[in-house]
């Protein structure tokens, strides 16, 4: 089975009702040229509205975060099963945003991954070095951490249920891209890192998407890596043009 191609847009806390609503009927009305698996993950209170909009169409929906456990005391959050009752299975975790501002760690993550999980959700795995990790040259060492803490417990079938997200988190909103090679270099260790763990067929089936400053103007070039399956975009999501430009870059 080949691996599936995804352009998955992340709009953080960006867009109200409307301006969602709006946006979601602009990328509606584009064509898909190339074969990418198109996902948005708008903000979670306008996500039924976002199911609502896109039905009929084949772009899937995403939350952007999930609570770990299934209900209880804990205000403003989210969990998997309020996630499932608007209609949506894939959920992003782990995003450096989560991890820097909310203190997110390994422990953490891993228990939000195992109730995505138990609930049959897609998860967006969201992983990756800072620029000081990269500068003492500890960048593969920082990835590998945060995948086996966090995801190498799953089965060997759970794999069909992760897409991973590789963000170099000195490239996220700075301008700053990580090279077509060095994107490809870093790829191609993670899937050698689950070969290693588990077997040629689960890393050769799992998407790993790149995540840093994609724009319309870069991402082919990005995407024509044999191991880069695809992006997660933050602000060029956020109009229609550029996004389905990078969507079509396949």
């Amino acid at each position: 089975m080949s691996r599936k191609h995804i352009v998955a847009g992340n709009w953080k806390m960006n867009k109200n009702l409307s301006e969602t609503q709006a946006l979601l009927t602009a990328l509606t009305e584009k064509k898909n040229t190339g074969d990418a698996q198109v996902i948005v993950a708008p903000t979670a209170i306008n996500l039924h509205a976002a199911v609502t909009t896109l039905e009929g169409s084949e772009i899937k929906v995403a939350a952007q975060n999930m609570h770990q456990a299934e209900s209880g005391a804990y205000t403003g959050e989210i969990s998997a099963s309020m996630i499932d009752s608007v209609g949506i299975d894939t959920v992003i975790l782990g995003h450096s945003e989560r991890r820097a501002y909310f203190h997110e760690d390994d422990a953490l993550l891993t228990e939000k991954v195992n109730t995505a999980i138990a609930h049959g959700f897609t998860v967006i795995f969201c992983f990756g070095e800072e620029l000081e990790d990269r500068k003492n040259e500890k960048h593969f060492n920082v990835v590998e951490s945060q995948l086996k803490n966090a995801l190498f417990h799953l089965t060997a079938a759970q794999w069909s249920h992760i897409v991973l997200a590789y963000e170099p988190v000195w490239a996220i909103g700075t301008g700053e891209t990580a090279s077509p090679e060095q994107a490809q270099e870093m790829h191609a260790f993670i899937r050698n890192t689950v070969s290693t763990s588990y077997d040629t067929t689960t890393a050769d089936q799992v998407s790993i998407l790149y995540g840093g400053s994609v724009k319309p103007g870069n991402a082919k070039e990005i995407f024509s890596k044999p191991d880069v399956d695809g992006g997660l975009i933050g602000g060029a999501s956020l109009k229609a043009d550029d996004f389905f430009e990078i969507v079509n870059a396949f």
